[in-house]
């Protein structure tokens, strides 16, 4: 059977203590992979995909829990972003340690936070600074 070529993939994206695990849903079959880089998740779930649904997967739009965001993106300040979305920081670390778990609201209000300082930082320009 030929592969087909699909582009974008949801790929959600949730952290254990040492793996990261991964999950698709193509043609309402719900495929599952670990591994220990999200590179390595990314190319599991590609090959599984190619195996179980015979389809390519170009790329993925990507879902993290807190876990695994705050572990993929360690250099954000986990309590500058919970003081932007009007959170204790103690709650948020609680969450990206995976203790806690948001609701869903909470969930979005982080995101809403997060992608603030994104645009902020959109926005940055530097320059070489010029020797006297």
């Amino acid at each position: 059977m030929k592969k087909r070529k699909i582009g974008k993939h949801l790929l959600i994206i949730e952290m254990t203590d040492v793996d990261y695990w991964g999950r698709v849903d193509i043609n309402n079959n719900l495929i599952i992979e670990s591994s220990t880089t999200i590179d390595g998740l990314k190319k599991k779930i590609k090959k599984a995909a190619e195996r179980i649904e015979k389809i390519y997967i170009d790329s993925f739009d990507i879902s993290y829990d807190l876990t695994a965001f705050f572990e993929q993106y360690c250099y954000l300040n986990i309590s500058n972003i919970a003081k932007r979305a009007n959170i204790s920081p103690l709650l948020m670390r609680q969450y990206s340690a995976g203790i806690k778990f948001p609701s869903e609201k909470r969930v979005k209000e982080i995101e809403v936070a997060i992608k603030e300082i994104g645009r902020e930082l959109s926005k940055v320009k530097l320059h070489k600074r010029e020797i006297v």
